[in-house]
């Protein structure tokens, strides 16, 4: 039986998309927990495995593979009882791959590039383009959502899981207008409706909500 593992932190975004997904598929898999506030993933052991020294970092049997969209696809395709969350259709392919590429340029981009001055520079303050960015952000997802329950079509897919756990943080820096936002309201809402929301995204988030309010607290609006 393949050993999996999955190296991280809870309150990493791309983290708990993983999380999420190994939890959608039900697949038996040890944590290990990396400390990277403590900068373990710097480590000579760590970078050994993956010389990006990102998590989340996903061992397979002794292979391993990092960035959380390439890991969940893998998961999918190799142990996925069906392609419902990575459709093997090439057009649905096509659209959930947009909104995965979505997540990683657009939306995680905007994240990062909020909190890396706070995690680097000790920095308390967000600056006025930023803050535009990231309503951008959901000026973009309300639109993917229109007239669709997820961010790919009618069906869940690994494309929630990424974009639900970035808008989720991003919402804890800027909260969503509930009147300019309602679509990814409803979304969110209906995603921590999942059996395995909780263990995948809400505990991580929370902590990650709460370190954000905590050292964020200078706004250009």
């Amino acid at each position: 039986m393949s050993r999996v593992v999955l190296y991280g932190a809870d309150i990493s975004p791309p983290v708990r998309t993983c999380l999420l997904t190994l939890k959608a598929l039900n697949i038996p898999f040890e944590y290990k927990f990396v400390d990277i506030v403590a900068r373990e993933h710097f480590s000579e052991e760590f970078i050994k495995k993956n010389p990006q020294h990102t998590v989340p970092l996903l061992e397979d049997n002794g292979k391993y593979i990092w960035d959380s969209h390439a890991i969940c696809s893998y998961l999918v395709d190799k142990y996925g009882q069906n392609d419902k969350l990575y459709p093997k259709d090439l057009y649905q392919r096509a659209i959930v791959n947009q909104r995965l590429y979505f997540d990683a340029s657009i939306l995680y981009m905007a994240l990062r590039n909020v909190v890396l001055p706070m995690w680097r520079e000790n920095s308390n303050f967000v600056p006025k383009d930023k803050i535009m960015n990231i309503l951008e952000c959901y000026n973009l997802t309300e639109t993917f959502l229109e007239n669709r329950q997820y961010i790919a079509g009618d069906s869940l897919t690994i494309a929630d899981f990424g974009c639900l756990a970035t808008v989720s943080s991003l919402n804890g820096i800027i909260e969503l207008d509930k009147e300019k936002y309602p679509k990814t309201l409803e979304w969110i809402e209906r995603l921590s409706k999942l059996p395995y929301y909780e263990e995948g995204n809400g505990k991580g988030l929370r902590e990650y909500v709460a370190i954000l309010k905590s050292r964020l607290t200078e706004f250009e609006m």
